[in-house]
């Protein structure tokens, strides 16, 4: 996301199902992160599903950083 000063944004709609990482603009100032699985990308808009389940609607225009990340490791089990 942040190579050398620098911004990059390196997902595409050829991600759809891929685990992401975007930061986005905040409408009060600001960056914000989200982490999710591309659930869909239409007319500029993605759709994320989060961990919890719950989906957020963002913005390609708001995004001014992403990138792919490895899938959540699986929960090892209690001992």
């Amino acid at each position: 996301m942040h190579l050398g000063g620098r911004l990059v944004h390196r997902i595409t709609p050829r991600d759809l199902g891929s685990r992401v990482s975007v930061r986005i603009t905040r409408a009060e100032g600001g960056f914000t992160d989200i982490v999710g699985v591309v659930e869909s990308w239409t007319e500029g808009v993605l759709t994320l599903r989060r961990r919890d389940g719950s989906t957020v609607d963002v913005a390609e225009a708001d995004v001014v950083a992403s990138r792919v990340v490895p899938p959540v490791p699986p929960r090892r089990p209690r001992q």
